[in-house]
């Protein structure tokens, strides 16, 4: 036979079992759960009030039988010669004589719970008209040595099988001063049955707690739930009839409060995001229209020139194809504009951003500005500046500032162009933007009324701006610093004089 021992099985449910009651758990709804965790809760908290109400009062009372078993006070005895070997028997023979000395001064002393063993010889006594005999145990003679009345309190039983608390010491009977064991017991039967009635309340009052916490606990979760079934209601609503915008009543700070107020940031957010891409949509169907009307007119009046037989002089339609062609470019420009401004707003994570020469991007800028304006004078002064950015979307932003610039310059004019320490600056000498004009200059299709007779859509700059948010800068639009004509655009990006 093997020595070695068998572990014991694990005291944990099977997996099978713990898995499936995860899977009963997350299957019920958040209502459920919260009332379920809310009443598991409080009935945790009744059940250990209820077991430490127990526990509590079992102590008091089996304290209490302790102290008056330690209240009495044994006077001295004079013991039979002869006492019977067994409690059983001296049960029997509780009629035997038992003589004592001073019993007048002790009232407390209880004689018929009361038991003398003795050592030499040995034997057990009982007082007379004793009904109850004290059951010995094997290590009640370890009571001797201890000091004289110095006593063991432990629990027992009599020798009918009801229970009791025994206290048990060692004194000398006088005269002849032979040490008896002496045993004190007091019946428990009494405590044992309240401890029972007691428990039988406990249980009735916890069962009674437990179904009233899960009563509770629906109606705490129904309670707290209610902002969670508005916020669905409505994002249904919303699911259900595209209509962004709707809000939801706020109450309080918490965090139901802070959800209600994310989702009503989220939803005018939205709202206004469809605004802006509807606002987007007719406004460059304005802008297209345009362009696609003088087109549709070219060509209507070129076949029918055709179909009729008598076409157009040659000067005319030379003419008419250049109107045409610039009509084409001007729909080309405009659709990259479109596109360009069609990117969120936001810088996108997945796009690869570079080290990009400024100061080289401003250069091949202004060689392009000149083939546009070839009667105007560029002064240019930059510093190498490197920022981090998408280069072609600068190089944009800065030949829309220069083009705007072109645009706005009287003939002749000339137009200021620096780079220093980050900071790009375009100034022209034209006419200048009125002050209460200067706000809306960023927006999309956003015309000067002074200026729409000049060609364009008006999202040049506002691809600048958004440029120039991407590469993390701050554009800016204004009067000239100098205070003489004209209107100067600050661009400020973030970098430094090294490509490091």
């Amino acid at each position: 036979m093997s020595d070695t021992a068998t572990p014991p099985p694990p005291l944990v449910p099977p997996r099978g079992r713990g898995r499936r009651i995860v899977r009963w758990y997350r299957a019920r709804s958040l209502r459920s759960r919260l009332a379920f965790l809310t009443a598991a809760a409080v009935a945790v908290a009744i059940v250990l009030s209820a077991l430490a109400c127990w526990f509590i009062v079992e102590r008091q009372l089996y304290g209490q039988v302790r102290n008056d078993l330690r209240s009495v006070q044994l006077p001295r005895l004079r013991i039979p010669a002869y006492c019977p070997t067994t409690p059983e028997e001296a049960l029997k023979q509780a009629t035997l004589p038992f003589p004592r000395d001073g019993a007048a001064q002790d009232p407390g002393f209880a004689f018929r719970d009361t038991q003398i063993v003795k050592t030499d010889p040995p034997g057990v006594c009982l007082p007379p008209g004793a009904t109850k005999a004290i059951a010995l145990q094997t290590d009640d003679a370890q009571v001797f040595r201890l000091p004289p009345f110095q006593s063991v309190i432990r629990s027992g039983h009599y020798t009918n099988g009801a229970p009791a608390m025994v206290r048990v010491f060692w004194a000398s009977t006088t005269p002849n001063g032979i040490p008896v064991l002496v045993m004190v017991a007091a019946p428990t039967q009494p405590v044992e049955d309240a401890l029972q009635k007691l428990a039988l309340i406990l249980g009735g009052v916890a069962l009674g707690g437990i179904i009233l916490a899960g009563v509770a606990g629906r109606l705490v979760a129904r309670s707290a739930l209610k902002p969670v079934d508005q916020l669905t209601d409505v994002v249904e609503h919303i699911a259900r009839t595209e209509e962004v915008g709707s809000t939801i009543p706020v109450h309080g700070s918490d965090e139901i409060a802070r959800l209600s107020t994310s989702f009503n940031s989220m939803s005018t957010a939205l709202a206004n995001s469809r605004d802006r891409q509807t606002r987007l949509i007719a406004d460059a169907g304005h802008e297209l229209r345009t362009p696609l009307t003088s087109l549709r007119t070219n060509v209507d009046l070129l076949i029918r020139s055709d179909d009729t037989g008598r076409p157009l002089p040659p000067a005319t339609k030379t003419k008419l194809l250049g109107n045409m062609k610039a009509q084409m470019q001007e729909l080309t420009v405009l659709i990259g504009d479109l596109l360009q401004l069609s990117r969120p707003d936001t810088p996108r994570p997945e796009r690869i951003l570079a080290v990009v020469a400024l100061h080289e991007l401003a250069d091949r800028a202004v060689a392009r500005a000149k083939l546009r304006g070839p009667g105007l004078v560029f002064e240019t002064a930059v510093e190498p500046w490197f920022v981090h950015g998408d280069a072609a979307a600068l190089e944009r932003a800065v030949i829309n500032l220069l083009d705007n610039a072109v645009k706005y310059s009287p003939p002749g004019g000339a137009i200021d162009v620096g780079l220093r320490q980050g900071v790009l600056t375009v100034r022209d000498h034209g006419p200048g933007i009125p002050s209460d004009e200067l706000p809306y200059v960023f927006d999309r299709f956003w015309r000067s009324p002074s200026s729409r007779q000049l060609p364009g859509s008006g999202l040049g700059l506002s691809i600048v701006a958004q440029s120039v948010r991407e590469a993390g800068g701050e554009v800016a639009l204004g009067p000239a610093r100098d205070g003489g004509p004209g209107t100067q655009a600050t661009v400020r990006l973030p970098g430094g004089p090294s490509p490091a």
